[in-house]
């Protein structure tokens, strides 16, 4: 087995976006190997490509060694000081919302940390790379902030494939360990089924809850991770905010409003721990304004959260299908279509959904996951919105078996679920 996981999609992504003029923004799930990519792979290939360690400045902020760095004025001394010469330098910034004022998120024309980094890259012979764990500070206002000059590179949780190409064997049995303890890097160097449960599990209460306690002042941290509960709960299921309050309520005695739990629920995408797919009526071409679907960004935080005790295996496949769209850089929704039926004489109409709607550029894919398709009824209930989507973009059904692709007397795909996870091209076929 080798001793490291090679992230060859996202080094690909960083050698194709090199001296391009633009600042590096590469961002996702803490944990989830950003610095890896960036300390270690990264630096390894400009070495390897003649660039002498001199020319590459490291600042890890959240690292109590350059704490003084995350003051950005400091931050921006030291690197003008590290460069002496005209020859190309490459700074690596590893969790720059360190350098951040919680107060300056409010206007991101006057965010310190931008301001330095544009006005480094005026130097011209400086090639910027920066890490965060939160969109709200890196992606969302990054073209006003960088004033065109930001280029996002949104890092995922290992998915099914580099997994496999790190563990090998039986590709069912890869795919269940897999599927109970998922993608966060780490757990796969941990020995024993409890070391990694605990190291899932500390992640949530030592990193994520606390990184969105102090960046949102958070006033009930209770309800965020009730939330939280909630969410890892119920993915793949339709819910809003409004849900959420009547159930935190109900079921748990929470008093909490809606807009709270909208705002929470805010706190967790931006954090990049969970992802958000709405309802997209197909035939309107519109979307729905809620409720949505959220789907938790590692197959292994969402079980570990839940003490590992609501294996439903149609969710976590469904979860894993989702997240892997999102690695290959598809916008994903839930397709709506409305099916009209007669039958005794009367005419009605109800709504079916198809699980994924993928789009990437001119492209669009409608993906229903099922766990199997044996029963008829099944496999005609699963067909059927992709039969009435009433128009020519292509059609897949993905189950859970090992059989080779086959596309049936509809035109729709019929794909395994691991040719599905380990061809990144499965979809064309």
């Amino acid at each position: 087995m080798p001793n490291i996981i090679k992230r060859g999609a996202y080094l690909k992504k960083l050698i194709d976006k090199r001296e391009n003029g633009l600042i590096k923004v590469i961002t996702g799930i803490r944990r989830c190997g950003k610095s890896f990519l960036l300390f270690r792979l990264f630096y390894d290939h400009l070495i390897e490509s003649g660039i002498r360690p001199e020319q590459i400045i490291t600042v890890a902020l959240d690292d109590d060694t350059f704490l003084q760095y995350r003051d950005p004025d400091e931050l921006s001394k030291y690197i003008r000081s590290r460069i002496v010469n005209n020859e190309m330098y490459y700074i690596l910034i590893d969790e720059v919302q360190y350098a951040i004022a919680r107060d300056e998120l409010k206007n991101s024309e006057n965010i310190r940390l931008y301001n330095v980094l544009n006005g480094l890259m005026r130097l011209r012979n400086v090639d910027i790379y920066v890490t965060g764990s939160n969109s709200k500070m890196l992606t969302k206002d990054v073209l006003t902030a960088f004033r065109g000059r930001g280029d996002e590179v949104r890092v995922y949780p290992i998915s099914f494939k580099e997994y496999y190409a790190f563990a090998g064997g039986d590709k069912s049995d890869a795919y269940e360990e897999y599927a109970l303890y998922g993608g966060m890097p780490l757990v796969f160097f941990k020995k024993s089924d409890a070391e990694k449960t605990a190291y899932l599990k500390n992640l949530f209460s030592e990193v994520y809850f606390k990184d969105i306690v102090e960046r949102y002042d958070i006033e009930l941290p209770d309800v965020l991770e009730e939330l939280t509960d909630d969410l890892c709960s119920s993915v793949g299921s339709l819910t809003n905010a409004n849900k959420i309050k009547n159930t935190l309520r109900s079921v748990k005695g929470i008093q909490v409003s809606g807009t709270t739990i909208a705002n929470y629920l805010q706190y967790l995408t931006e954090s990049f721990m969970f992802g958000n797919a709405k309802r997209y009526d197909v035939k309107g071409r519109k979307y729905f304004e809620y409720p949505s679907k959220y789907y938790c960004a590692d197959v292994g935080l969402r079980n570990a959260r839940l003490g590992f005790r609501q294996q439903e295996e149609t969710h976590i496949m469904e979860n894993i299908i989702y997240n892997e769209l999102m690695c290959r850089d598809y916008s994903v929704d839930v397709g709506v279509v409305d099916i009209v039926e007669y039958g005794g004489g009367t005419r009605s109409k109800r709504q079916c959904e198809i699980d994924f709607v993928a789009s990437r550029g001119a492209k669009k894919y409608y993906i229903q996951s099922a766990l199997n398709v044996n029963e008829p009824s099944k496999l005609e209930a699963e067909l059927r919105p992709l039969k009435n989507t009433n128009d020519f973009f292509k059609k897949i059904i993905i189950s859970k078996t090992s059989m080779k692709p086959w596309t049936d007397e509809e035109g729709i795909l019929h794909l395994g679920l691991y040719e599905f996870l380990l061809n990144e091209n499965s979809l064309e076929l």
